[in-house]
């Protein structure tokens, strides 16, 4: 359906009709927040919800865009000093400037692209957005730069021009998605492996609760700061840690007081959550989703009281998932806002999407989306 929505209104915007058209999904992450840019381990897939774009080269030196879904145009060149001031199209631009920086010969192209990906829903809007012309510019101008490099490139988006010192996990899956697997990631070594994830008796249900988080608030960047805060603490004594996800429990408690309690809190949330990807593998080769399911509700607990990224609106989420009997329940993406990712039992989800309802709007007066997501590919020429 987006294909044909973006192809009328290319032909709509530019009076022409034969643009390639492009998209690359969303994706959710089943466990393993805030540990990309720790160098640990994520465990995310792409979902059958992303962005989906038209594009042709236009013969100049401009881009012309236009977002569909925001009603707004903007035009711009391929130079530094050309950047946009719309946020939106500082993505364009900057996949554009960072595919040149690597060598590919971009050049002008006119291009409209829509998303059923929700914005600000924790499920990874600007990565698709990045991964999609990221695959449709190298394609386009015979570039010849791999998945890994169209990833790096979308991260560089979001570090040199969206002010977002984001890890590598979101333009990673949704450039590498494949379907029914979920994508193991190593994001120091960027070594993943694909796990078979098809959970019968089991739905993955995300509830959005209407609360916008922004990354690129100061909150984000100060929690990474933390992190290499107490890294480099501890490096002093063990100079073989690089990230935090080569710290132990026990290397923590040796820098305890050298370092804030806040510090130390953020730190010993990424060290538990690196233990909880691991078990989580483990129980996923047995089949045993109770274990999985109790591991994100120990993530949840950490990211509300230790990270403190939740918000009172997510904790309630959690806490209706956890009085349902929902198997796993915790908050997804950066925080602040945004979905809780719920593994919920067949038999159990009526009841529990109705509750959720139910109590959500008796305290919030609004209801929460529900989104129910499959496991998908990755970005694609359609």
């Amino acid at each position: 359906m987006n294909e044909q929505i973006v192809k009328r209104a290319f032909a709509a915007q530019y009076g022409v009709a034969d643009a390639a058209v492009f998209a690359a999904p969303g994706r959710i992450n089943l466990i393993g927040e805030h540990t990309d840019y720790n160098g640990s381990f994520v465990f995310p897939g792409a979902i059958d919800k992303g962005i989906t774009i038209a594009i042709k080269p236009n013969g100049s030196e401009r881009i012309r865009a236009f977002a569909i879904d925001l009603n707004e145009q903007a035009t711009f060149g391929l130079q530094e000093e050309d950047a946009p001031a719309q946020s939106w199209a500082r993505y364009v631009f900057g996949i554009s400037r960072e595919l040149i920086k690597r060598g590919v010969a971009v050049g002008g192209f006119d291009t409209v692209f829509t998303g059923d990906v929700p914005l600000g829903a924790g499920m990874s809007s600007s990565a698709a957005l990045e991964s999609a012309y990221a695959f449709a510019l190298n394609h386009l101008f015979n570039g010849r730069l791999d998945k890994f490099e169209l990833a790096k490139a979308g991260q560089a988006t979001e570090h040199h021009y969206c002010g977002v010192k984001c890890g590598i996990m979101d333009q990673f899956v949704s450039l590498f998605g494949k379907a029914n697997n979920l994508l193991l990631l190593d994001c120091r070594s960027l070594e993943y492996r694909y796990f078979p994830f098809d959970p019968q008796g089991y739905r993955l249900v995300l509830l959005d609760t209407l609360v916008k988080h922004a990354l690129a608030s100061s909150a984000y960047n100060k929690r990474r700061q933390s992190c290499e805060t107490v890294a480099s603490a501890i490096r002093r004594r063990h100079p073989e840690v690089e990230f935090l996800r080569d710290a132990t429990f026990a290397m923590l408690e040796e820098v305890r007081h050298e370092v804030s309690a806040e510090d130390y809190n953020r730190a010993a949330y990424v060290i538990g959550e690196t233990a909880r990807v691991k078990a989580v593998c483990d129980a996923l080769e047995r089949g045993d989703y109770e274990t999985v399911g109790r591991k994100m509700y120990e993530t949840h607990s950490g990211m509300s009281q230790l990270y403190e990224v939740s918000c009172e609106e997510l904790d309630v989420l959690n806490d209706i998932a956890k009085a349902c009997g929902v198997t796993g329940s915790r908050v997804m993406g950066g925080g602040f806002g945004g979905c809780t990712i719920n593994l919920v039992k067949e038999s159990l989800y009526d009841s529990f999407i109705r509750t959720a309802k139910e109590q959500y709007l008796a305290r919030y007066g609004k209801e929460p989306r529900v989104y129910d997501v499959v496991i998908s590919d990755g970005a694609r020429a359609l």
